[in-house]
């Protein structure tokens, strides 16, 4: 007897595990198939979540009700703030995990969940009807389980291939399978598949490392968290360290460049260009004669530890060799080689903003078989087709976030309008709109957007609404409370900002760059007396960081409101699916051949394809208009 369910979930990755998540709390009836639950949203690679852009990810995912925040939370060794030197759109949350209790706590998640199984299992093969509907999925032991819909989030399993030096064999990852078999199915009905690769360093046993010789990099001294639920920061946070490769680990991994699966040509797919093997590093960057790593621990109960950095699929003497080489590393120990993989993707290009595969109905797609790199990313996707793989089977309008309301937006706008040539990765550079998708508002602009959904509850929004009401308050006094000369000059003067002659609002002073929160409590003691009240809100330290942002950048706020106002106008103006473009001479033959074969929804994602020209845009307005 076939097994039935609404949705099926093909992978426990990052994107399976939001994706199932998702779906199965909005009502649906969810299977996730994963080749081992017992490594559900396992960090193959770096044990850390966030970082540059990543963060904020992370941070949108929690404020609709995913869970990638809480998990993190639950696991984390060293939090810290990243780019706080720089405006606060730059600013991105980064948190070291504990890789073990990362994946155990992801599966208790999931085991909670009503309406959401677990089966260890391998799909091999999607069912269609006679039509040529999609039916369910065919797996390894022979089950046929029945779905109105799919997720496909196989990650690097698909045509999975491992690469240490003149070794090379089929694999997701090291000591489990490939999948084999999807990529030809789906190629066959006309998704267009291509080839990536990713890699990753050796781990290593800490006890047989010098850290005496290593730079301690310790967490922040207050340390912050994910989830704007009630989690509690990490406790008890474990250092990174700070290592550098020389001219003779160079000279090390030169030698073995000849059996190097990279520049033999073994390896086809590309690489992600900003994080290179070291050997492509050298090789790329031969003027420097070092390069930084970095020496992250796995978890608290284990010796195992990531060196940052050191990614190769150099023969595994090689790579060692090159290792001890490193000061404080002579005498290291490896619990595993480094190794490269390659893997098929799709092209992205051929999806519709949720996600659904043009060419087959009901199946979606997320994660790295999108083209992308990265937990974060991988899992921003799988909310998003999770969501609205269950919107459509319920008849209701799919949920699109737009580039000026979350990096969400941005990622899933980027991979459909400009495909990938490499894996994509996130950075705040592609937010055009950056200022206002900080990490510190996410939940400001995104949750009640899930509550509407259904999915954020009326804890979260009320939880929402009491921070709101909150910094209200707390930027209204700053604005009618004002300070003499004779109180803030000192600490002006301090902060080698110039005094003042008369008396002045604390939210005029916290305009100066010089000026925060921080020094408006020291010279103000009402206003310490003040914020000393909130102290006991679990949101206190956001609703305080949020107040200050707020208030310090209003105006380059309100100007990128503005942009986005004015922008919005054509944004959004919806283009037929059946619009003939190349009946159109006036536009250009690029663009012409462009539109017909991506098929864009909106004006706005026609601007974005490479190839369409403003003056394309304004001809396509012109008859818009007629």
């Amino acid at each position: 007897m076939a097994l039935d369910y609404d949705i099926v979930v093909v992978g426990g990755g990052h994107a399976g595990c939001e994706a199932a998540a998702a779906a199965a709390n909005l009502g649906s009836r969810v299977l996730l198939v994963s080749m081992q639950i017992d490594r559900l949203a396992y960090m193959s690679c770096n044990p850390a979540m966030g970082g540059v852009a990543k963060g904020q990810i992370v941070r949108e995912i929690d404020a609709m009700g995913g869970y990638s925040g809480i998990v993190t939370d639950s696991s984390t060794l060293q939090f810290r703030m990243l780019n706080r030197s720089k405006g606060p759109a730059m600013w991105s949350p980064r948190a070291q995990c504990d890789m073990g209790l990362f994946s155990s706590a992801w599966r208790r998640v999931l085991e909670r969940i009503p309406n959401l199984d677990l089966r260890q299992d391998t799909v091999v093969e999607f069912l269609f009807e006679a039509g040529g509907r999609l039916r369910g999925v065919k797996t390894l032991s022979g089950a046929e389980i029945v779905s109105r819909a799919v997720i496909l989030t196989g990650g690097t399993f698909l045509n999975g291939r491992i690469h240490v030096g003149e070794s090379s064999y089929p694999g997701g990852r090291v000591g489990e399978a490939a999948s084999l078999g999807l990529s030809g199915q789906l190629s066959a009905l006309g998704l267009k598949t291509g080839s990536l690769k990713t890699g990753t360093p050796v781990r290593i046993d800490a006890r047989t490392v010098d850290f005496s010789v290593l730079t301690a990099q310790e967490g922040d001294s207050t340390p912050g968290k994910f989830s704007f639920s009630d989690t509690q920061p990490v406790e008890a946070q474990m250092p990174c360290f700070l290592a550098y490769t020389n001219t003779e680990v160079h000279a090390v991994l030169r030698k073995g460049f000849d059996r190097s699966p990279l520049f033999a040509g073994r390896i086809k797919g590309r690489g992600p260009r900003y994080c290179p093997s070291i050997e492509d590093k050298i090789d790329r960057f031969a003027d420097k004669d070092k390069h930084q790593l970095f020496f992250e621990p796995c978890g608290r109960n284990t010796n195992e530890y990531y060196l940052n950095g050191f990614s190769s699929s150099l023969p595994e003497e090689v790579q060692i060799e090159a290792l001890h080489k490193i000061r404080g590393f002579e005498n290291a120990r490896v619990f595993r080689p480094g190794y490269a993989i390659e893997y098929d993707f799709f092209d992205p290009q051929q999806l519709f903003p949720t996600l659904e595969s043009r060419c087959v109905p009901f199946l979606y797609l997320a994660g790295q078989v999108n083209g992308t790199t990265g937990y974060e990313e991988a899992a921003g996707q799988g909310f998003m087709a999770g969501v609205n793989a269950h919107l459509k089977l319920k008849e209701r309008d799919p949920f699109v976030l737009s580039r000026s309301q979350a990096y969400i937006g941005v990622l899933i706008d980027d991979l459909i309008t400009k495909g990938v040539d490499e894996p994509y990765r996130m950075f705040t550079s592609r937010a055009e709109y950056r200022i206002l998708l900080r990490q510190d508002n996410a939940d400001q602009r995104l949750t009640p957007l899930s509550y509407k959904l259904g999915l954020s509850g009326e804890k979260r929004m009320e939880r929402l609404e009491s921070k709101r009401k909150d910094e209200a308050a707390v930027k209204a006094y700053l604005e009618q409370h004002k300070v003499m000369p004779e109180e803030a000059n000192p600490f002006l003067e301090e902060a080698g900002t110039a005094p003042i002659q008369q008396k002045f609002s604390l939210s005029s002073l916290l305009h100066r760059p010089q000026i925060g929160f921080q020094e408006l409590l020291r010279m103000s003691p009402e206003f310490s007396a003040y914020v000393e009240s909130y102290k006991g809100k679990p949101y206190f330290q956001e609703m305080i960081e949020e107040a200050e942002i707020s208030l310090k950048y209003d105006s380059y706020i309100k100007k990128e409101e503005e942009n986005v106002k004015r922008v919005s106008r054509y944004e959004n103006l919806p283009l037929r699916p059946d619009f003939d473009y190349a009946s159109i001479r006036s536009l250009s033959f690029e663009a012409r051949e462009k539109l017909s074969k991506l098929r864009p929804l909106t004006l706005g994602q026609a601007s974005r394809i490479p190839g369409v020209s403003p003056s394309d845009i304004s001809v396509l307005l012109v008859w818009l208009n007629k």
